[in-house]
C-alpha cells in the first residue's frame, strides 16, 4: 500500500485534548481506504509515564492503556491497600473513557492484572461498583510486576455508539 495523505489536527474540550490523524493508502489495486485517528487525553487521570497515550479512539472504538493506581494529581500510586488501588484505577479508566466521548457502560472488554491473584475477590468487588450487568468480557492475569510498583492494573476496549 502507498501512503496518500496525513492530516494533524488538536482539538481542546472541557479538560480533553484529542488529537486526530487521517491516514488514507491506496492499494496496489487502487482501492482507497481512509482511517481516522484520534489521540485521547485528560488531566483528570494521570499522564501516560511512557511513549504511549491514554487511549486511542479508531473509527468508534476506543482502545484504553493500561491504568494504574496513579493519584492524577501527584503522580504517586495511592495509599491503603488493593482496595484503594484498585479504586483509584477504575476512576482513572472512567475518566479516559468520558474523555473519548463514552462512559464505563460502553466499555466491551477489560483486562486486569493483578501481583497477587489472592486480591482477585476484592477487585471484583470493586469492580461491581464500576460496572453493572451485562459486564464486558475480562481476562484476570497475576503478573510479577507493575510499573511504579502499583498491584493492580487495567485496561479496555469501548465501543461508542
Amino acid at each position: 500500500m502507498m501512503r496518500v495523505a496525513i492530516a494533524v489536527a488538536m482539538l481542546r474540550v472541557s479538560g480533553s485534548v484529542v488529537a486526530s490523524s487521517t491516514d488514507s493508502q491506496v492499494s496496489p489495486h487502487g482501492n482507497a481506504k481512509t482511517m481516522t485517528k484520534q489521540i485521547v487525553h485528560t488531566d483528570k487521570a494521570p499522564a501516560a509515564i511512557g511513549p504511549y497515550s491514554q487511549a486511542v479512539k479508531a473509527g468508534n472504538t476506543v482502545y484504553f492503556s493500561g491504568q494504574i493506581p496513579l493519584d492524577p494529581a501527584t503522580g504517586a500510586i495511592v495509599e491503603g491497600g488493593i482496595e484503594a488501588q484498585a479504586r483509584r484505577a477504575f476512576d482513572n479508566l472512567k475518566a479516559v473513557a468520558e474523555a473519548a466521548g463514552g462512559s464505563l457502560d460502553k466499555v466491551v472488554r477489560t483486562g486486569l492484572f493483578l501481583t497477587d491473584l489472592s486480591d482477585f475477590a476484592v477487585v471484583n468487588a470493586v469492580m461491581q461498583e464500576y460496572f453493572s450487568a451485562p459486564y464486558p468480557a475480562r481476562s484476570t492475569i497475576q503478573v510479577a510486576a507493575l510499573p511504579k510498583g502499583a498491584s493492580f492494573e487495567v485496561e479496555a476496549t469501548m465501543v461508542l455508539d
